[in-house]
């Protein structure tokens, strides 16, 4: 694996070369006026497993969350008019 520092122009000319390299194991760092501002690696797509139950007891529903509402503008507002 090699270690590319590559300026901003030439970062915009050659992206599809540069993207060629990063996919054959190379790491791109794009630079600014000298400075470093981006570094070009490898998409590693992330799959997050959640374990079965892991936000039991950190929810909460009403007894009664699908009763009907009767009285629909006492619900929303808090009185009738």
């Amino acid at each position: 694996m090699a270690v590319l520092t590559v300026g901003m122009h030439e970062a915009k000319t050659h992206l599809s070369r540069l993207v060629r390299r990063v996919q054959d194991g190379d790491d791109v760092i794009v630079e600014n006026n000298g400075r470093p501002v981006a570094r070009l690696i490898p998409y590693v797509e992330l799959r997050v497993v959640r374990p079965r139950g892991f936000a039991r007891g950190e929810l909460w529903m009403a007894d009664d969350f699908d009763a009907p509402i009767v009285d629909l503008e006492d619900a929303i507002y808090g009185h009738s008019e």
